[in-house]
Order: C-alpha cells, then structure tokens, then sequence
C-alpha cells in the first residue's frame, strides 16, 4: 500500500468535541439511542458504527433492532417509542406527512439498488458476462413489452415497498422505454409493482421461474447478489445508471425524532458522527480489500448471515462502485430529484416542504488527512 495514502476523518460541522477512543462514561449516564433498520446493504454503516464504536460513545448508549420488513419499521417509528430509524426516502418524505413529529438528519448510501430477474426473462436478455457493463438500455423494456403482448398480463416485479426509491428508479426506467408501471392490479399497466419484502424477494423470482413465469424484482444489494451469486438470478442494470446523480443518488437516509434533537443532542451528534466514520471505514475496506474487507463482511455475517459472504463482497465491489457511503450530509437537490419522480410516477400522493423536513445542523465534514 502507498505510504500516503488518504484516510478520511469525520468532523462535526458544528464543531463538537469528541475523544475518539476515550474511555465509556460512567454506566447509566448515557442518552439511549435506539435505531431500526433492514437487513440491506444499505444499513451497514449502522451495523459497523455498533460493533466498532458503540463502546466507546461518551454521550450515546446506541442500540439497533432489525425489523422484518418496513412496514414494521413505520408502524414502530411512527410510534415514538425509538429515536432513529433508517428509511428508503419516499416512505420517509409519506410517514413525515402523516405524523411530522421526526426530521431528517443524514443520508446512509448513496445509490445501491439493482433489477434482478428470473431465468424466464434472461432467455430473452443478451447480458454481458462483466456486471459493469449492463445498463438500462431497451432489452428488458423490450422483454417485458412482449411479454405483455403475449399473455395480457402485466410482469410482476417485487419492490421492498410501493413507497420505495426502488419504485421511483423503476419508473423512471420504464418511462424512459415507453412502457407504463402500476401499483395496483386494478390498473392496467406493462408492469405491474408488488411489495415484497427483501429477504423474501430471492424466493420470489426463483418461485415464478419454477411455474415458467416471467419475474424480477428490484431490492437494495446485496439481494441482487445473491440470486446472481447463486445462480438462479441476474443483474440486469443498476440503479445508479437509472437514476444518475452528482456523488450518487439519494436513497436510504437517517431520521431522528424531534423528541431525540431537543432531548438527546449530544447523543445523537455523537452517533451521526460514528455512522460517517463508519462510512469511511466501508470505503477504506473495500479499496483495501484483504483482512479489511473480512472484517467487515464478519460484522455484516454477525447481524445479518442471510446475506452470503460472495454477495457481500460483490455489493462491495470498489470497480462497480454501484453503492457508496460517501458525502452522507444532508442533499436537499437529491432528495428533491427522488421527490418529484415519485409525484410525477404517482408513488407519492403529496411532496414535503424539504427545508421543514430537514435538520442540516448534524452535518459531518469529511476531511482528507495525508
């Protein structure tokens, strides 16, 4: 390795003061911090800022609970009972317009999501062999087009939930083709979106292809992988393809409620300040490769064994690059991108005034250290 190599520290904007590596304070004297989150690629800074950090928080007691699915996620953060949750934009942007009681405070990722389809629709695909080279071109808009034509009914494709950044890119592909997209069986469309949840979407595309049934879903990595690595299963195209954006587009971003800001802020500035140092050390990990990466996919493995070490590594893939946890502040412009589409696509029935949705005063610098 280069003898100067860059390492990237995380600074509070705002400038607190935090003894990275000092010793935990006095046992009950921390502010709980309890975050939700999915088993996704998405979510895995939350994991290693836990395994790595957690110990060391000098204001955050962090705990984090994994929900089975989002609409579980909603209904318990909805609740008031937890302080953070980890949620796909378009759900967010629904949930602050029904009970506006939390704000948004971060990002988790940038782009990392992916079409995956079943056997029955690869027969009519060309897909090069290098996964770096599919891109959202017309051969599936095409395949899904005479599959309609042929049948009359419209593909199946499983989506984490309606209210997705999953949704959104989906649309914008189709829109793009000329095909049309609904999101329920009532209306007549070339595609039609189900919700599935993620861990069950593998099952879901092998199942169609067993009855010889064309299908895909579009799930956060590593799922994507996973059917691909294990061979019942292909990538056709990646998000950040779909739906390009300076530094990658919006997706899984960090809400906190107003109850934790006014409450808990040393804690929870303290824990948005280890979620970025936990970006970093993804990034870090994944150039480095090696016992880095190991470390990584162990503490990944520890929370969530579903996702197999070859899908991990294949999410994490620094020549794809088709997720990153870079730049994770807060990105008003991304988010209103993700917004409109998902108005526009009729995923979200009203917008937010984003500069009310947003609490830009956790912000994280990341600085270049030689």
């Amino acid at each position: 390795m280069a003898a100067c190599k860059k390492r990237f520290v995380p600074i509070f904007v705002l400038g607190l003061s935090l003894m990275i590596g000092a010793a935990v304070s006095v046992a009950g004297t921390r502010e709980v911090i309890k975050s939700l989150y999915i088993p996704l690629a998405d979510h895995y800074a939350a994991l290693i800022a836990y395994e790595r950090y957690a110990p060391q928080m000098k204001y955050a007691d962090f705990q984090i609970e994994q929900m089975k699915n989002w609409d579980f996620l909603r209904a318990y953060f909805q609740s008031g009972e937890v302080d953070m949750a980890f949620v796909m934009s378009p759900l967010a942007m629904d949930m602050f317009n029904e009970k506006p009681h939390f704000r948004w405070v971060g990002l988790m990722h940038r782009d990392g999501n992916a079409l995956a389809v079943n056997e029955h629709i690869n027969q009519q695909l060309q897909l090069p062999k290098l996964r770096s080279e599919r891109k959202p071109d017309d051969a599936v808009a095409r395949a899904l087009r005479t599959f309609k034509q042929q049948s009359g009914e419209a593909t199946q494709i499983g989506m984490p939930h309606l209210l997705s950044t999953h949704s959104v890119v989906l649309y914008r592909y189709l829109k793009e083709h000329s095909l049309s997209l609904a999101l329920s069986p009532r209306d007549d469309a070339d595609v039609l979106a189900i919700s599935v949840p993620p861990p069950k979407a593998p099952g879901f595309i092998k199942g169609k292809s067993n009855r010889s049934l064309p299908a895909a879903f579009e799930q956060s990595l590593p799922w994507a992988d996973v059917v691909e690595t294990g061979g019942y299963g292909h990538i056709a195209w990646y998000s950040k393809d779909v739906m390009p954006w300076d530094n990658g587009h919006v997706e899984c971003i960090t809400l906190a409620t107003d109850n934790a800001i006014n409450t808990k802020q040393k804690a929870l500035k303290e824990v948005m300040y280890y979620i970025h140092q936990a970006g970093a050390d993804i990034e870090e990990a994944r150039t480095e490769g090696g016992e880095a990466l190991e470390a990584m996919v162990e503490i990944i493995r520890k929370h969530i064994p579903a996702h197999n070490r070859e899908a991990i590594i294949a999410s994490l893939d620094p020549n794809l690059g088709v997720i990153n946890y870079n730049n994770l502040n807060i990105d008003k412009e991304g988010l209103k991108q993700i917004m409109d589409f998902a108005i526009e696509g009729k995923i979200l029935k009203k917008p937010v005034n984003i500069d009310e949705f947003s609490a830009p005063q956790f912000a994280v610098q990341l600085l270049a250290d030689e």
